[in-house]
């Protein structure tokens, strides 16, 4: 599939352009991007080229994984990345993380409600699910606000970038 442009009040969701790498470095940088989130720890120029220009456009190509950033209409700065990853028939996950700055004044509802709302209208989708290292609180905030039930808390799920397992809460969005 060809990625799509999405537009909501205050956002437009694109594709990721080369003119985008430099951005999604710099927002990269942040802590809490790379203690909550699988990025490259230390996370360097290269892990954004390689995101930007293979592994997104990948996602589309394949209908597997559909990213987009969302960027401030007007002024185009970046706000962060959304993205439904297909984890088996009808079922996807809900992924997303802002930039330090933009945190706080709902753009990410915004986004993922646009992201959410193609889905839905688009692919196959029965579940969104969302999943959060416990202490992610924030993501938590967005996805309770989306709508998502917190199912429950998964002891030890992964292992996260400080290379010690966590815990992991999981939630589910249904059509309806």
């Amino acid at each position: 599939m060809d990625p799509v442009t999405l537009e909501t009040d205050r956002l437009v969701l694109r594709a990721f352009t080369p003119h985008d790498v430099d951005a999604v470095y710099d927002a990269c940088q942040d802590e809490d991007i790379q203690y909550y989130t699988p990025v490259p720890v230390p996370y360097r120029r290269e892990h954004a080229e390689k995101s930007v220009g293979e592994e997104w456009p990948a996602g589309w190509a394949t209908d597997k994984d559909y990213t987009l950033g969302a960027f401030l209409k007007g002024s185009g700065t970046f706000v962060g990345t959304y993205c439904l990853t297909r984890m088996s028939r009808g079922v996807f996950e809900l992924g997303y993380w802002a930039v330090k700055e933009q945190r706080g004044h709902g753009y990410s509802v915004e986004a993922a409600r646009a992201l959410c709302d193609w889905g839905w209208a688009t692919l196959d989708v029965h579940r969104i699910e969302w999943w959060a290292m416990v202490g992610n609180t924030g993501s938590r905030a967005i996805a309770e606000k989306l709508g998502f039930t917190v199912e429950g808390t998964l002891r030890n799920r992964a292992i996260a970038n400080d290379g010690n397992p966590h815990d992991w809460w999981v939630g589910g969005l249904l059509r309806r």
